[in-house]
């Protein structure tokens, strides 16, 4: 793929590998551009109880001057996106502003992670699963996907029925909430990811299966292509196989982001 939109790096504390060895990676694979998106600071748990599932909050300023720096270094090779997976989570929605709105980022990708305090995407979670309906924690995950998408502070949204990985399957049809995420996303001028992360999750499947890819082709909604990358080696992964079935669905252009501003590019 010319793009990767979606990477992490050691600051997140479940990642491997320094911003800069991510930019090296896409660089060595030809890529036009590279996204640095590492995941904002928690606004809804103690990072002291939880250091491992996204950067401290002091480490923030100092991500974006790296993240510039590697941009103006590596501008005669690749064009460094500065970015950041910007989680939402219902009901710290000023917190979340405040990140936002304080940084002159490239781009903002809007990922739903926590029901709560309850990351539904964590391994060490997955146990929250048992003794609940299964369509309920997708009503409540979707729903999110909504209202993310509604607050204006998202240029894309990630992984966006990432609800899926742990392979619990709904006791219902879920088909009715997945387009009601995608009508959200449609009305408010937001694209979506081909996040291929997926593949390697129990779900063993790219996030979102190929009826949302479809369904969000048929509405005309921009996509981009993420690796969501927690290794430098990870960058750009599956991107064959992500070109194919993108080209499949009938997608032949790519949503690309500098100063907030949406582009496409040709693939």
């Amino acid at each position: 793929m010319p793009i990767d939109y979606h990477t992490h790096n050691v600051r997140c504390g479940h990642a491997i590998g320094e911003l800069e060895e991510y930019v090296q990676s896409a660089v060595a694979q030809g890529m036009k551009q590279i996204g640095l998106s590492d995941h904002m600071p928690l606004v809804n748990l103690s990072q002291e109880e939880h250091p491992d599932i996204a950067m401290p909050m002091d480490e923030l300023p100092r991500y974006v001057e790296e993240c510039f720096r590697l941009k103006e270094k590596y501008k005669d090779r690749i064009s460094v996106r500065v970015g950041l997976e910007g989680d939402y989570v219902e009901g710290f929605e000023d917190k979340i502003e405040a990140i936002v709105k304080g940084y002159p980022w490239d781009y903002v990708i809007g990922s739903v992670h926590f029901l709560g305090t309850w990351d539904v995407t964590d391994f060490r979670q997955a146990h929250r699963w048992e003794g609940r309906r299964v369509v309920d924690a997708y009503a409540q995950y979707f729903d999110a996907i909504q209202k993310a998408a509604a607050t204006g502070f998202y240029d894309y949204i990630g992984h966006i029925d990432a609800i899926k990985r742990f392979a619990r399957p709904p006791e219902e049809d879920v088909t009715e909430l997945e387009e009601a995420a995608l009508q959200a996303v449609k009305k408010h001028g937001l694209a979506f990811e081909l996040n291929v992360a997926g593949i390697h999750a129990p779900c063993k499947e790219q996030y979102p299966s190929e009826r949302i890819l479809a369904r969000a082709k048929a509405l005309d909604i921009p996509v981009t292509y993420g690796s969501d990358a927690h290794h430098p080696d990870k960058v750009g992964q599956k991107g064959a196989e992500a070109r194919e079935l993108l080209h499949r669905i009938g997608y032949t252009h790519l949503a690309a982001f500098e100063g907030r501003k949406r582009s496409l590019i040709s693939f």
